[in-house]
């Protein structure tokens, strides 16, 4: 009889893979750890009862002297829970936004290039509940507004997080059942024990957390991404209805009227502000380019032209802001 903790998992990969096609292909991202080899092991399962395909992909990021052979023995694993295809992708790792934040860029990209030359219909990740508050709490520390402390959502596209409303002692149970059955020992990632690592540093407060407020304390950051995530989809929505209002397009470029936005809160302004600069070129926006639009509107006093990330300008001209690309210059 198969454990709580791997019934769990089973059961969450089956909700989360419920719309799949027969014979769909669906990938799972393994680095051999007991996260994601405990998701290989159930998705396979779980797919040879739903009828759909499963497959992994093992991203190797050379950062390490053994990176090549924890890979393959990610493969091996994979192979011996009968997941088929199985591709081990090696990347370079480039170094911008920190070491963190390049590595997963390069997984992400190696995986989603692997998932169209497959024609994967989805790509299943191995983060738990706790990855979720670890997140929560990284985003928090840098002041990000709800959208991005709702952290990662459980389906975006293909991707999909089955796991991420269980504990991860609970993941970790399955992947110790699953494991001892094919013979193998999951991998210990030592990134994961290392301090220069802002997430492993969260990681470690976690318990000083749970010790100080209690064991919801996980729990409660999962949830509250969860309700951040209601409401910030209901705030985009309700930007999305204003704009297709108010925004006219000029091409190049748009403007929408600010007494218009002058009655409107300002967490929709900020929301009509992004769309704005993104249908012109701009995607990099940070707070202080945001609060400069905003005073525009909030603060006029005759300024002249925003120059934004992009070489998007921005405008209030006759009543209206205006955003235009560089070729309008």
């Amino acid at each position: 009889m198969s454990t709580q903790g791997t019934v769990a998992v089973r059961n969450a990969v089956e909700a989360a893979c419920v719309d799949l096609a027969d014979n769909a292909l669906v990938l799972v991202a393994c680095s051999g750890g007991p996260d994601s080899l405990a998701l290989a092991a159930c998705t396979a399962w779980v797919g040879e009862r739903q009828r759909f395909r499963v497959g992994a992909v093992i991203v190797d990021h050379g950062l390490q002297d053994d990176s090549a052979e924890v890979a393959e023995a990610a493969a091996h694993a994979c192979r011996a829970f009968g997941l088929d295809p199985v591709v081990i992708e090696k990347v370079q790792v480039g170094s911008a936004g920190g070491p963190e934040a390049a590595a997963r860029d390069a997984r992400y990209a190696a995986l989603s290039a692997t998932a169209d030359s497959l024609g994967a219909g989805a790509v299943l990740l191995g983060h738990t509940r706790e990855d979720q508050a670890e997140t929560v709490l990284l985003r928090l520390a840098r002041g990000s507004g709800a959208r991005s402390l709702s952290a990662m959502s459980p389906a975006n596209g293909m991707w999909r997080r089955p796991m991420l409303d269980i504990a991860r002692a609970v993941v970790h149970e399955c992947a110790a059942e699953e494991c001892a059955r094919i013979g193998v020992t999951p991998w210990s990632d030592p990134h994961n024990s290392d301090p220069s690592y802002s997430r492993v540093r969260v990681r470690e407060a976690l318990p000083v957390l749970a010790e100080t407020l209690g064991d919801g304390v996980i729990g409660g950051l999962a949830r509250s991404a969860q309700l951040l995530r209601d409401d910030a989809d209901a705030l985009d929505a309700w930007a999305m209805v204003e704009i297709a209002t108010h925004v006219l397009d000029a091409q190049p470029g748009c403007s929408i009227d600010v007494a218009a936005l002058e009655s409107m809160p300002k967490a929709i302004r900020t929301r009509i502000y992004k769309v704005m600069c993104e249908r012109c070129g701009s995607a990099e926006l940070d707070a202080g380019h945001i609060a400069g639009i905003d005073e525009l509107i909030t603060r006029w006093h005759g300024q002249g032209t925003l120059n934004l990330p992009g070489r998007v300008n921005a405008a209030r001209e006759y009543g209206r802001l205006s955003v235009w690309p560089p070729k309008m210059e």
